[in-house]
């Protein structure tokens, strides 16, 4: 719908579709990248379209990448490109038989710019020889493709520039803007497709709107006019989470809108706007934009801002939990492009920028350059561990790449449960973090307890670099996705200069846990999940960002749980099945503050004693447990503590029979409440809390 009234409008661009023409009629197979460059809003994406139009009429095999969408990895790239293809792996190169003329048209190209030698000498080399490529991105084209002998002949280069006189005339005629008015449309756009969209729309809705009261900056005042004729509180609302959201779609606008019903026509309504565009997940705002709207709210209504800002990032979480795969990766990079404005101290490392390097698994031809890389940074000591931990858990090891590919730095992500005795003690950094953590709170058995080990750039050790901002995209994403999580570190030299910084991020220095090699001094910073879950630590950094204080507890964070024993979490269940219809003495059960009833909502008794109904009601979904179940109900759910001797008669059982399922019973419910409480993957504790 959008797409096809933008390629009504499209006017101009006749250079640059000849050029595309050209390269499809190529049969020489000279010409087969073409790269176009230009500012925001200059109307690439539009152009993009046209040549997909095109192409699909050429009969050829389409594919469309969005540097936007994609997190920036060869393996999230190459698996859309597969998708769009039909292909089965991404490691071969494709078949010129299968695939005899494929178009890959790639927007955003800015957002992937850490993958361009990727693209030069990976990606577009398994593509048939008369694939015509298209990067569309705001940078101009690196010298490294004209240098490369392969791509110089190969290579086409055009900038997009402000439309000329007659082809906005020719638009201002398609969208019927009286003649009258042309002249000073131009006077004010200059040809630039975005204000000259702004502009004409607003000159639509207002036929007599004064042009010459505008100031000489014509978008943010036009964009005023669009939030101002927005036709509802929905409306306005929706066009505000699309400036907080990095894609908005209908799903989002019904999580966050306060009439649900209202988000197809608030999300048809923002289609139809001409500073919104629509990508494969939803619609995103020009970026320019996006940043005007995100200012004025924060500066019109500050409380609006925090509460839209909630709405989109709870919304984000739900997508993580119900995802996985490179769905979860991106709904990951949603969560962080929520913190892209906020100020606070937690902002370098939570919302890391990688610049020209991306993370990527370690190769096994790379570990001989990772042992050296560690060596050199920290000695003998530090490489031989180094060695051994790539012996036995090579997959821990992430490299940090540039534009030619080469590892600039190393970060390592042991698990320290999937280790021997043997493996922790040999390392001193994993011996110092299982001995603090047994000292404090041991992990319970089926509990996971991990840590960042290494971290080493090779120009900058642990000084600002690129290795050292992706240290938290790894991290979350792995404390965001390990069922079970109990502690995980991060180990950093010269540790006093990251305290506040660490204790900001809910990461807390390790007291007594500091470790020397090749007489340096190493620290740990360690958070127990089972105290603060990940979702509880990221609401307490919203909050502090939200509020620019870095060490702000938020009310409705400051609880801490419990982390219970299991012969303490047996003797609190048990107590909790006995109490159950006491609200006064549930209200003091060791459950309350436990994992099994962490969310976002604060526990209170109603959520311990739905909790051990929903436990004991899940015995009557298996015909094999209904008699533990019946035991359960008579004596628990149903008759307040009936008297076992009336409990039994009730059943119409033995009273020895009778003792015998209610004790099985509660051991079946202690069991399922335990798998819960530890996270197993496949027990679900919303649905014990009673969440749909």
């Amino acid at each position: 719908m959008l797409k096809k009234r933008h390629r009504r409008y499209l006017v101009g661009r006749r250079a640059e579709l000849e050029l595309f023409l050209s390269a499809l009629e190529d049969t020489d197979g000279l010409f087969h990248v073409l790269h176009i460059s230009g500012p925001g809003g200059i109307g690439k994406s539009e152009l993009l379209d046209s040549y997909a139009e095109v192409a699909r009429a050429a009969r050829c095999e389409v594919v469309q990448i969005d540097g936007r969408e994609l997190p920036a990895t060869p393996a999230a790239v190459a698996d859309a490109v597969g998708a769009q293809l039909g292909l089965d792996s991404n490691d071969e190169p494709i078949d010129a038989r299968r695939h005899p003329r494929v178009v890959m048209l790639v927007d955003g190209y800015e957002h992937l710019r850490l993958l361009d030698a990727w693209f030069r000498d990976s990606l577009l080399r398994r593509l048939p020889s008369s694939t015509v490529t298209v990067l569309a991105s705001r940078d101009p084209c690196r010298a490294e493709w004209r240098a490369d002998p392969v791509w110089s002949e190969a290579l086409r280069v055009t900038t997009l520039r402000n439309l000329a006189v007659d082809d906005v005339r020719a638009y201002l005629r398609r969208r019927e803007v009286p003649t009258n008015r042309h002249a000073t449309v131009l006077r004010h756009t200059y040809g630039h497709p975005l204000a000259l969209a702004l502009l004409t729309d607003a000159l639509l809705r207002e036929p007599d709107l004064d042009l010459e009261e505008l100031p000489g900056d014509v978008v943010p005042a036009l964009l005023a006019r669009v939030v101002a004729d927005a036709p509802t509180s929905a409306h306005r609302h929706g066009l505000e989470v699309t400036a907080i959201a990095r894609s908005t779609d209908e799903g989002l606008l019904r999580q966050v809108l306060a009439d649900p019903s209202a988000a197809h026509e608030v999300f048809a309504w923002l289609s139809e706007l001409s500073v919104i565009d629509r990508c494969g997940n939803g619609l995103v705002p020009h970026d320019l934009v996006r940043a005007l709207l995100d200012a004025d709210l924060r500066w019109r209504d500050a409380e609006g801002y925090r509460r839209v800002f909630r709405d989109v990032q709870a919304w984000v979480m739900s997508q993580i939990r119900a995802t996985t795969g490179v769905a979860q990766q991106r709904a990951i990079a949603d969560l962080k492009f929520c913190f892209r404005n906020l100020r606070s101290v937690l902002l370098p490392l939570a919302l890391p920028s990688l610049g020209d390097h991306y993370p990527d698994g370690a190769r096994p031809t790379e570990h001989r350059a990772i042992i050296d890389m560690i060596g050199s940074a920290e000695g003998e000591t530090s490489a031989a561990t180094a060695r051994h931990w790539l012996e036995r858990q090579p997959e821990a090891f992430h490299v940090l790449r540039g534009h030619d590919s080469r590892a600039r730095g190393v970060i390592a992500l042991i698990d320290l449960t999937a280790a021997t005795g043997a493996d922790r003690r040999r390392d001193p950094g994993a011996a110092a973090a299982w001995n603090y953590a047994d000292r404090t709170a041991p992990p319970r058995p089926g509990e996971v307890m991990t840590q960042c080990r290494f971290i080493v750039d090779a120009m900058a050790y642990q000084d600002p670099s690129p290795t050292l901002n992706a240290v938290p995209i790894l991290t979350l994403q792995r404390q965001l996705t390990t069922p079970g999580l109990a502690w995980d570190f991060v180990t950093l030299s010269e540790p006093d200069r990251w305290d506040q910084f660490f204790a900001a991020a809910d990461m807390g220095r390790a007291t007594g846990a500091d470790f020397h090699c090749n007489g340096v001094r190493f620290g740990l910073f360690g958070h127990d999940f089972r105290q603060t879950p990940v979702e509880a630590m990221i609401r307490r950094w919203t909050e502090r960002a939200l509020a620019d204080d870095a060490f702000l507890v938020p009310v409705d964070t400051q609880s801490e749980l419990l982390v219970l024993a299991y012969d303490d979490f047996d003797a609190a269940v048990r107590q909790g099945l006995r109490d159950l219809h006491r609200p006064d003495l549930l209200a003091r059960n060791p459950l309350m503050r436990s994992r099994l009833l962490a969310g976002p909502r604060v526990a209170d008794a109603d959520a311990v004693a739905s909790v051990l109904r929903a436990a004991v009601a899940s015995l009557a979904t298996d015909p094999r447990e209904d008699r533990l179940f019946r035991a359960l109900d008579c004596t628990f759910v149903r008759s307040a503590r009936t008297q076992e001797a009336a409990a039994a008669a009730a059943l119409d059982l033995p009273f020895s029979t009778y003792r015998r399922h209610l004790r099985r019973g509660i051991d079946v419910v202690v069991s399922r409440l335990w798998s819960a409480e530890l996270g197993s993957v496949d027990t679900d504790r919303g649905a014990l809390r009673g969440e749909k």
